[in-house]
C-alpha cells in the first residue's frame, strides 16, 4: 500500500471532519486535505519524475501534512529537513539526496538561495510555500492517474541527526511507514476521529512520524501558531482541542513540567504524552508523573527503525516499578529485538550487549552509502549502536551508546547509570557523564553538571552522594560545573562537543 491511501480512506469515511488547525483556526477538513494533496501530486507529476526526492524545508506549519501526502500520491519520496539546521547542513542534505525540488518557507528561502549558488544542488527547484506558485498548485486539478501501491518504493528519506558527524539518509519505504503506523495504533495509543495530535515538536522528524497514524483514524492535527514548543501555548491548545496527544522530547517534557509547577496549571484534555528521542531519566519521569498523572507513553526507536523497537504503555507506569520506569519497555508488535555480544551472539537476561532488531519497520539502507549500510545491517539485523540489557520479564534497559561506554582500569562504566544517580541530588538540574583520557586509568569518569537555580554544589558532597548509590570505581573522578550542556537541534546532548570542550579547558 502507498501511505497516501490512509488519507484517501479517511477522506472517504469522514470528508467533513476537521483535519488540520493552525492554533484554534481550522485550515482544512479531510475532504479538503485530500483535494489539496492530489492537486500537489498532479503538479509534481507534470514537472518531475516518479521516484524523485522532494524536500520540505520549513518550520512547522499546516502545509506539512498536505505536502507529505501529495508527494506520496505522486509516487515520490518526501525528504523533510529540520528547519533549525544551519543552512550549510540543509545544502548538504539537498546535495546528498539529489532533491529535484524543495518546498521552502519564506523565513528560510532567501538564505537557502544564497547558499545553493554554485552548489551541486543549485538545480533543485525551490517553491515558496506562501508564494503564488504554491497557491495555484494546491487549487489546481487533482491527480487522477494511478497511485502505485509498491510497498518497497522509497517514501521518506530520513536524515539522521548527525551527532557524530555528517548525517546519513535512512531509506524508509511505504512498507516501513505502514508497519510503524500499525504498530503505534496496536501498542501505544487508542486514537479515533475525536482525538487531536498537537505538533510543537518538529514535523520534519519527531512529530511528523505520528501524522500517518492520526490520519488513518481521521483525527485532527493542530500546529501551534508559533510553529514550535512554548509550554503556555501548548497548555492553551490542550484547553482548546479534544483528547490531545503529543510527541515531546525529554527536554520538552521537563520544560512543560517546570512551567506547570510554577503556574499550578495542568493542561486539560491532555490524553497522552509520547516521549522519545533521548533518555528520560528516572527522577524526571517520577516528577512528571506526579504533575501530569498517567498520560505517558515511551517509544524507543531510531531514524533507521522509526518509533518501533521497544515501548512502554500507559499501563506500565501505574505500578510505579522503578526498574520498569527506567527501562524503554518491551519489543513492539512486528519487531524482534535482541541483545548480542561482539560476535552477534544473543546474550541472556541481565547481560549487557548491543541492541539489534529486525522487522518490517527497519530501513532498507542508507542513501548512496554502501559502507554505512553494511555496518548497520548485518545478517538481517539492524545494529543500533546502543548498549542495553533485558530483564527476566522482557523489559529492555538502555545503558549507553557503544562509543560512549567508559573503560577505566579495564572495567566498563556506563555513563547513564552515573547520570541517573547524580540526578537524584536535588541541587542538580542536568548532568552529562563522559570519559576523558588518562595515562593511569586509560579513561576517567567526568561529570559535567548544570546546577538548579540558586543551588550551590560541593564536590565532597557529590562524592558522598555517589558512594551511597554506586560502586566507588564508577564515581566521577572529576566534576565540571557549567551553565548549560551543548545540544543539537533535536535536544540531544552533544557528547562529542563536550569532550572537545573539556580537552580545550585542560590545555
Amino acid at each position: 500500500m502507498n501511505v497516501y491511501h490512509l488519507l484517501d480512506q479517511a477522506a472517504m469515511r469522514c470528508p467533513d471532519r476537521p483535519a488540520v488547525f493552525l492554533g484554534a483556526r481550522r485550515t482544512s477538513t479531510y475532504g479538503e486535505l485530500r483535494d489539496r494533496a492530489l492537486a500537489i501530486a498532479a503538479a509534481l507529476r507534470r514537472d518531475f519524475s516518479r521516484g524523485d526526492r522532494i524536500a520540505i524545508v520549513t518550520e512547522n506549519r499546516p502545509e506539512y501534512i498536505e505536502l507529505f501526502f501529495g508527494i506520496w500520491a505522486a509516487d515520490m519520496a518526501a525528504t523533510p529537513v529540520n528547519s533549525k539546521l544551519h543552512v550549510r547542513e540543509v545544502v548538504q542534505i539537498l546535495e546528498d539526496s539529489g532533491a529535484a525540488a524543495a518546498f521552502v518557507s519564506p523565513k528560510l528561502g532567501d538564505g537557502l538561495d544564497q547558499a545553493l549558488a554554485g552548489s551541486p544542488a543549485a538545480s533543485c527547484r525551490r517553491i515558496e510555500i506562501d508564494g503564488a506558485k504554491y497557491r495555484d498548485m494546491v487549487v489546481g486539478e487533482p491527480w487522477r492517474g494511478t497511485i502505485e501501491p509498491d510497498p518497497e518504493a522509497l517514501a521518506w528519506l530520513f536524515f539522521t541527526s548527525g551527532t557524530t558527524g555528517r548525517s546519513k539518509g535512512a531509506m524508509l519505504s511505504h512498507r516501513n511507514i505502514m508497519a510503524m503506523t500499525l504498530a503505534h495504533l496496536a501498542d501505544m495509543e487508542i486514537v479515533d476521529e475525536d482525538c487531536s495530535l498537537l505538533h510543537p515538536a518538529p514535523m520534519s522528524h519527531g512529530s511528523g512520524l505520528y501524522i500517518p497514524a492520526y490520519v488513518a483514524r481521521a483525527a485532527r492535527h493542530v500546529v501551534p501558531e508559533s510553529g514550535g514548543f512554548h509550554p503556555v501555548e501548548f497548555m492553551d491548545l490542550c484547553d482548546s482541542h479534544p483528547s490531545c496527544g503529543v510527541f515531546l522530547a525529554p527536554t520538552m517534557v521537563q520544560r512543560l513540567r517546570l512551567e506547570a509547577e510554577k503556574s499550578g496549571r495542568r493542561p486539560s484534555n491532555l490524553r497522552a504524552i509520547v516521549y522519545g528521542g533521548g533518555p528520560m531519566y528516572l527522577e524526571e519521569i517520577k516528577k512528571s508523573l506526579a504533575v501530569f498523572g498517567h498520560v505517558f507513553v515511551q517509544i524507543y526507536g531510531q531514524g533507521e527503525s522509526p518509533m518501533t523497537i521497544t515501548g512502554l504503555r500507559r499501563s506500565d507506569y501505574i505500578a510505579s516499578d522503578d526498574d520498569v520506569l527506567a527501562s524503554v519497555g518491551y519489543a513492539r508488535t512486528g519487531s524482534e529485538v535482541a541483545v548480542v555480544d561482539t560476535e552477534g551472539r544473543p546474550l541472556p537476561a541481565g547481560e549487557i550487549g548491543e541492541i539489534v532488531c529486525r522487522g518490517d519497520c527497519v530501513m532498507s539502507g542508507y542513501w548512496n552509502n554502501r559502507k554505512a549500510t553494511a555496518d548497520a545491517l548485518r545478517n538481517g539485523w539492524l545494529h543500533t549502536g546502543d548498549m542495553g540489557s533485558f530483564d527476566a520479564r522482557g523489559y529492555l534497559t538502555l545503558r549507553d551508546r557503544t562509543k560512549d561506554v567508559i573503560i577505566s582500569g579495564g572495567t566498563n562504566i556506563y555513563p547513564r547509570e552515573v547520570e541517573e544517580v547524580l540526578l537524584k541530588h536535588p541541587a542538580i538540574e542536568e548532568v552529562c557523564v563522559v570519559g576523558q583520557r588518562d595515562d593511569e586509568w586509560g579513561e576517567i569518569v567526568v561529570a559535567v553538571i548544570v546546577a538548579a537555580d540558586g543551588a550551590q554544589l560541593d564536590e565532597t558532597e557529590l562524592d558522598s552522594h555517589c558512594n551511597a548509590h554506586i560502586a566507588r570505581f564508577k564515581r566521577p573522578k572529576r566534576y565540571v560545573f557549567a551553565n548549560a550542556l551543548p545540544k543539537n537541534n533535536y535536544g540531544k546532548v552533544l557528547k562529542r562537543d563536550l569532550r572537545e570542550q573539556l580537552a580545550t579547558i585542560d590545555t
